[in-house]
């Protein structure tokens, strides 16, 4: 790293929810300072504050009877370079109000993520919000002149409270950041780790374009498939939801067709790529075409596994072999169920999370980190060249 001058001393704040990840980012992060302390690789590794054992602030969330809460620090924030970690879509956090028992929501996390910043607001030096999901970045257009305008009222809000650099992971659409010109956003791709994991888990797979190619499940994934496409050097197809424009089902146009655009997909690895998976009816769905049309194993690859009509259909569709694994981050929660099947595969992102504090703690710059295209290429090439060595050891 640079010789740069810290911001101030970190603090890391999390919510309750999403403790455990927090957690391993301080442990990567002490780890990564010691290491630069034992060699005295910059003048500022003695500046007080700069290696802590955990960086992690005390704090706790109290919640009343009521549902209403309030957030308490348990000690100073004031000169620190704050970085607040929410994960807004989890769901392991019960609390009984008027005698029965609530699931926190989106909403309620990002009640409580306010909380935190008013707290710390007018004390900290600096206030960073990591956000991996973006609340309600799939309300960031209108479809009609009646919609609310959510995403963009979340990002101006965060902005005039003060936040300085806002950080969300695969956002569904980066536009978004024209809601607040002036704040400082960055949007990380987490293709690199689900690339490297992939790769590393099936050995056998072969990224070239007689093998293997990569497939968005609908039109609006586009962008997606063609990053994850140009990337690999593999070829595109795309699914094309025709939908009935003279009727409305619950408020959306329903589709009456898909159709596949793309070369012949016989014998061919396919991954399919997508900002989410929620219920998974559209990943499973591109699988069953896919599979009829004689595709080789299905790989389903996405920052986010959602998952919300269960398990059972991934189960089902791995035994009966239309799919062969699922990849997701685990910049959100993810239920223990999840974690415990065979056709889920955890890509880990705490190390790639603490190395974007460290950097953005000294105003690094972290467009190389953000934007991670040189080092796909790298780690392609480098496979690339594992390859020929072998072909070479066997003749």
């Amino acid at each position: 790293m640079a010789d740069l001058e810290p911001f101030g001393p970190i603090g890391i704040i999390a919510h309750t929810a999403n403790e455990e990840f927090v957690r391993a980012v301080s442990n990567i992060l002490f780890e990564k300072r010691k290491k630069r302390v034992a060699l005295k690789s910059n003048r500022f590794t003695d500046t007080p504050g700069y290696l802590r054992q955990d960086y992690m602030m005390e704090s706790e969330l109290v919640r009343f009877q009521t549902g209403e809460g309030k957030f308490q620090l348990g000690e100073s924030v004031r000169g620190h370079d704050i970085y607040i970690i929410t994960d807004v879509l989890s769901r392991n956090i019960e609390i009984e109000m008027f005698g029965q028992k609530h699931v926190l929501s989106p909403d309620d996390h990002y009640r409580d993520l306010l909380r935190i910043i008013s707290a710390v607001s007018g004390k900290a030096k600096r206030i960073n919000v990591i956000m991996p999901f973006m609340y309600e970045a799939r309300t960031e257009v209108r479809n009609t002149a009646r919609d609310s305008l959510d995403c963009a009222a979340v990002l101006q809000q965060l902005y005039e409270l003060g936040v300085e650099n806002l950080i969300v992971f695969d956002p569904h659409d980066e536009r978004i950041a024209n809601a607040v010109p002036l704040m400082s956003i960055d949007m990380p791709r987490s293709a690199y780790k689900i690339i490297s994991t992939l790769l590393n888990k099936f050995d056998s797979l072969r990224i070239d374009k007689d093998s293997v190619m990569v497939v968005s499940p609908d039109e609006s994934g586009v962008n997606r498939g063609i990053f994850y496409s140009s990337m690999m050097n593999l070829p595109l197809g795309i699914f094309y939801r025709e939908r009935d424009y003279t009727q409305k089902v619950d408020g959306v146009h329903p589709v009456k067709d898909y159709k596949f655009l793309g070369d012949d997909v016989s014998g061919k690895d396919i991954l399919i790529v997508d900002d989410m998976i929620n219920s998974g009816s559209t990943m499973l769905r591109t699988s069953e075409k896919l599979k009829a049309a004689g595709a080789g194993n299905i790989y389903c690859l996405s920052p986010f596994g959602l998952f919300t009509d269960g398990l059972e259909v991934f189960d089902k569709a791995y035994n009966d072999g239309t799919i062969r694994a699922v990849l997701c981050t685990n910049l959100i929660y993810r239920t223990p169920e999840l974690l415990s099947r065979d056709w889920y595969i955890d890509v880990n992102m705490t190390p790639y999370v603490a190395r974007i504090i460290d950097a953005l703690n000294v105003d690094e710059s972290v467009f190389d980190l953000i934007h991670s295209t040189s080092r796909i290429s790298d780690l392609l090439g480098q496979m690339r060249i594992g390859e020929l060595l072998d072909e070479f050891d066997e003749n």
